[in-house]
């Protein structure tokens, strides 16, 4: 049996223990979704005919994983639960997903739903942010590397029209961020940069993109993310800043989103007391920030849905149960992954009854949630066609536009003594890889590979957060002797790290390379933050390809060698160092 059949036989098993009660035949979708005006008679209807409990259910998006489960799943069992009992409005994609896996759950839990439910998933790089085989594009920064609308909106296009065939129907994308602090741990790369002018006008064209395509897009992380040292998934940040900088670099590229006409925004778990000055409250529970701010000073009309409830920034300080009341009287729509999900749901039912929460609050949100739900057409049809899938998901022009995507925000930043390209008769070249992430020790295997193919006789060398130091010893005494040095940088941005810089033992290793007398030409490629040299400004080059995987490491390697033109403009500061819209560009060489 083929790999694609296997897939399939595996997800039809899914579909057919949840939808077990029924044989109906899965009726087809429309060919091109697209946004609709809702259907205000469908609207008005569903809503009525809701008891408090299926109302409030409506707010509550929980997370599921595009994989297969047996039937004997018990998570499996919960989720087939909180869809046909607790009729809960929404389902989050997270990973490992799988391209046919997920279309099936996603036609197998829309079967089980009362009302049908709003899919969506963290689509920052497209559908293969989540979904393993789909497109792959890098992540904002590198978009904002580019500084190219047209970019930006295939990238929204290509990102709608694989989510929609697959059953997904909101992007919590884009990051809408503006990161002007460079130690910023979670945010970083994933904003579009550090200019709210250049991140309002590609996250603008991103919009269009996704919604001229038939999915929802979200603006996050309201009221801005950018001007943080902490994490919100481990404890609750507090933006300093004063009423005139928050208008004039954090709210700015949400204004003009909400202008733009996007249909979401999602909030962030931090304090902002130039918002509110009320001390603990993160903006996700506050009214003023989220009612008096978005909704009516902003005029936003969409759906306001909250990061995700069960993070250390609301948890730390708030039960499930307080936080998911506050969130909703002070104005949230949709409830994002809280804990004990059916608690939820009881206790604010209750809240209803018993008056601490007015109906009308909860009305005008479920409203707002089947507006969506009929503007990406799930009034007229919940499921999507599984046969489509080869079709719709990850063409080769798709691949194409990725790769497109990837060489042009491929940024040169310095070049002293034009040590780049390299030369084909370069001797002695060395490589060194260092990742500052535990058990990562092989972080930079497919640039290592990619260069030896193009450099025979290249020395390699690798290091990850818990190599010791007799092992960074030898490398620098190996590669002390060689014509050039390139080093490979690594430090994966993911919650709860706490940073994304580098390593001291691996800064001090570089630095003391680059002190060498008659040493060898140095430059540095940054596979992540493009910050990193600020802690060595002596190096000789330096190239951002602001992400990792092994596309990024395939094209660091072919700029390097000369194969491609590189164009890219740094899209943030390096502080002291380069400005907003550095780079150098380098034709490739000609043959």
């Amino acid at each position: 049996m083929g790999t694609m059949t296997r897939f399939q036989a595996t997800a039809t098993a899914v579909l057919l223990v949840l939808a077990a009660s029924s044989c109906a035949r899965i009726p087809a979708p429309a060919a091109s979704p697209r946004l609709t005006t809702p259907n205000a008679g469908w609207v008005a209807r569903t809503l009525k005919k809701m008891t408090i409990e299926e109302k409030v259910g409506q707010m509550i998006a929980c997370r599921f994983t595009g994989d297969f489960r047996n039937a004997d799943s018990a998570t499996l069992r919960e989720l087939e639960s909180l869809v046909s009992d607790s009729k809960i409005g929404g389902l989050i994609l997270f990973a490992p997903a799988r391209v046919y896996e997920t279309a099936e759950l996603t036609n197998a839990f829309q079967k089980l739903a009362k009302v049908p439910l709003l899919m969506a998933s963290d689509f920052e790089r497209g559908a293969a942010n989540r979904i393993t085989n789909a497109t792959l594009f890098p992540p904002f920064m590198a978009l904002g590397a580019t500084g190219s609308e047209d970019l930006a909106y295939a990238m929204g296009k290509v990102t709608a029209l694989e989510g929609r065939a697959m059953g997904i129907h909101m992007a919590y994308a884009p990051v809408v961020d503006v990161n002007i602090n460079p130690d910023n741990p979670i945010i970083n790369t994933r904003s579009i940069g550090a200019d709210p002018a250049l991140v309002s006008r590609l996250a603008d064209a991103f919009i269009r993109g996704v919604q001229d395509n038939g999915m929802i897009a979200t603006a996050k992380h309201f009221p801005g993310h950018g001007d943080t040292s902490q994490d919100s998934h481990s404890l609750m940040p507090t933006i300093t800043a004063d009423l005139d900088r928050l208008e004039k670099v954090e709210l700015f590229p949400f204004k003009k989103a909400v202008e733009s006409g996007v249909k979401a925004v999602m909030t962030a778990h931090l304090s902002v007391p130039a918002l509110d000055p009320t001390p603990g409250i993160p903006a996700t529970l506050s009214a003023p920030i989220m009612t008096g701010l978005l909704r009516q000073k902003m005029g936003f009309k969409g759906l306001i849905v909250t990061d995700a409830l069960e993070m250390g920034g609301v948890t730390n300080a708030f039960s499930t149960e307080e936080a998911s009341l506050r969130a909703v009287l002070a104005g949230v729509d949709q409830l994002l992954l809280p804990p004990e999900p059916a608690k939820v749901i009881a206790y604010l039912s209750a809240a209803v009854r018993d008056g601490r929460i007015p109906i009308a609050r909860i009305d005008a949100s479920v409203r707002r949630i089947l507006e969506a739900k009929a503007a990406v057409g799930l009034d007229r049809s919940r499921f999507v066609k599984i046969e489509e899938l080869r079709r719709l998901v990850a063409p080769s022009a798709n691949l194409d536009l990725a790769t497109k995507t990837l060489e042009s925000s491929t940024t040169l930043v310095k070049n002293e003594g034009d040590v780049l390209p390299l030369s084909v008769g370069l001797g002695r070249l060395a490589v060194l890889s260092l990742s500052s992430d535990l058990g990562d020790y092989f972080a930079g295997q497919s640039f290592v590979t990619a260069l030896k193919s193009r450099f025979p006789g290249t020395a390699a060398f690798f290091a990850d957060a818990d190599t010791g130091q007799d092992v960074l010893d030898d490398a620098f005494a190996k590669a002390s002797s060689a014509e050039c040095v390139v080093l490979a940088l690594f430090s994966r941005l993911s919650d709860q790290k706490g940073s994304v810089d580098l390593e001291p033992k691996h800064i001090d290793l570089i630095r003391k390379l680059a002190a060498l007398p008659d040493g060898p030409k140095i430059v540095a490629v940054s596979f992540g933050s493009p910050y990193l040299l600020r802690h060595f400004p002596e190096v000789d080059a330096y190239v951002c390809l602001y992400k990792d995987n092994p596309e990024a490491q395939s094209t660091a390697a072919r700029a390097l060698a000369g194969e491609i033109d590189i164009t890219g403009k740094l899209p943030v500061s390096i502080p002291d160092l380069y400005p907003i819209g550095h780079g150098l560009e380098l034709k490739k060489k000609t043959s």
